[in-house]
């Protein structure tokens, strides 16, 4: 078994993604946020840009309702953060959402490792000529290097997060 460089990373992205994925709305009052919610701009300012490659992601809060709804052929992504970090060389995640029988895209080979989790919906998660099915709240691993690509197999639109990063140790494309 390799021993990953980052698993304290990993560990808290899930933990993060986990954690919202379990939560409900309340109707209770909450305590008002320190500072304004991230707009378009701020999430814009949190990735590299041609003129700042090297700009490190910050400690922020991403709310999902916030996030630009962008219209694909098969569905919708958010787009959430892209950067490096202090600890990895690039750190993405988005969020899609996969209409009724639509897939992610052509099966294709990932150098990096990606975590998937499930929103809502059902997914088909493929993998090397394998494949499983995940409920909502369900945690998909691709290892790097696995030929990959996802099916909505449910009824209704399914919803995922897809968090991924290079680390020194990613191979090069």
């Amino acid at each position: 078994m390799r021993h990953h460089p980052y698993p304290a990373f990993v560990s808290a992205l899930l933990a993060l993604s986990l954690h919202t994925v379990s939560c409900k709305k309340s109707s209770e009052a909450a305590e008002p946020p320190a500072a304004a919610p991230p707009t378009a701009a701020s999430a814009a300012a949190q990735s590299p840009t041609a003129e700042s490659p090297t700009a490190v992601l910050s400690s922020n809060v991403y709310d999902f309702a916030s996030l630009e709804q962008t219209p694909t052929d098969r569905g919708f992504r958010r787009a959430v953060l892209d950067g490096p970090t202090a600890t990895v060389d690039r750190s993405h995640v988005h969020i899609t959402t996969l209409n009724p029988g639509q897939v992610s895209g052509e099966p294709r080979r990932h150098v990096q490792e990606e975590v998937i989790i499930v929103k809502e919906g059902t997914i088909e998660a493929n993998w090397d000529g394998q494949s499983k099915i995940a409920s909502a709240g369900s945690v998909i691993f691709f290892a790097s290097g696995a030929v990959t690509f996802l099916r909505n197999v449910g009824s209704a639109p399914a919803t995922y997060y897809v968090i991924y990063y290079y680390t020194p140790l990613t191979p090069k494309e």
